[in-house]
């Protein structure tokens, strides 16, 4: 009798337990449930392995980008089966790292970036660095926050065209900002000057992110995931990201998106 009893009581507590993890798991009101933005952002600030999309525009495939953490670079660097150091995760920041390549339109010419932001431990950004290349020419931009200056320098086969301090201040207007890069040719950019002057104001233009765990649909697979929304000049933008914080697709304005290859194979 008494493993009779026994019995009865594993098999309950073995069904109880499957029932809560599943209620964990899809969670009610279809599946999603919400949590903070700061939450997923942490998780994509410490994903430990890169995140490799392909970029489209309107389905058509246009290029490709990767990001990547200071964390992800840390770990790649330890000894496989060997664990990381005791004081590993008392790191001073985060480190977001993104590389890759688009073509735009007809321009027969790929744009390559390659940049990185760095941030302090509350995640507020510290230093901002920009390379931007197509063919011959070259745009860097480089930013510190202590500073509230961002320098813009343009370059082709070696020779500066441009270079120019950018104050935070210059940076909130569209207008002012055009008037500074031009420097003395302002004549040139009057086209470009008066619209900037219908561009929206970016301080009304702030994005607030809604955050909500949810499942999608991988390959043949209903996998879970963090879903990042938001609205910018009236046009949504989503990011799903893993439960490990790689990211997995990008829907923004213009028809343009980053996904992985696997979302969309059957």
């Amino acid at each position: 009798m008494s493993a009779r009893l026994i019995f009865v009581g594993v098999t309950v507590f073995w069904v109880t337990m499957n029932v809560l993890l599943w209620r964990a798991e899809f969670g009610a009101r279809g599946g999603d449930t919400p949590v903070p933005a700061q939450l997923v952002w942490r998780k994509i600030l410490t994903a430990p392995d890169a995140s490799s999309l392909s970029v489209y525009q309107k389905g058509d495939r246009m290029g490709y980008c990767e990001f990547s953490t200071g964390v992800g670079q840390q770990m790649a660097a330890f000894e496989e089966g060997k664990p990381p150091s005791e004081g590993f995760m008392d790191r001073p920041g985060y480190l977001l790292r993104v590389a890759g390549n688009v073509s735009l339109g007809d321009f027969t010419n790929r744009l390559k970036f390659d940049g990185h932001l760095q941030l302090d431990r509350l995640r507020q950004w510290e230093e901002l660095s920009l390379r931007i290349t197509c063919r011959l020419t070259v745009i860097e931009i480089h930013s510190l926050a202590s500073n509230q200056t961002a320098h813009v320098r343009m370059s082709s086969e070696g020779m500066s065209l441009l270079e120019r301090e950018v104050t935070f201040t210059d940076l909130q207007s569209p207008g002012a900002l055009l008037q500074v890069l031009a420097g003395t040719a302002v004549g040139d950019f009057g086209g470009a000057l008066e619209l900037a002057g219908v561009l929206p104001d970016p301080a009304a233009q702030r994005i607030a992110w809604d955050a909500r765990r949810t499942r999608v649909k991988i390959g043949n697979e209903a996998v879970p995931v963090y879903r990042l929304e938001a609205s910018l000049l009236g046009h949504p933008l989503i990011v799903d990201v893993s439960t490990l914080g790689e990211i997995l697709r990008i829907q923004l304005p213009g028809e343009i998106s980053a996904r992985i290859d696997e979302w969309g194979k059957p």
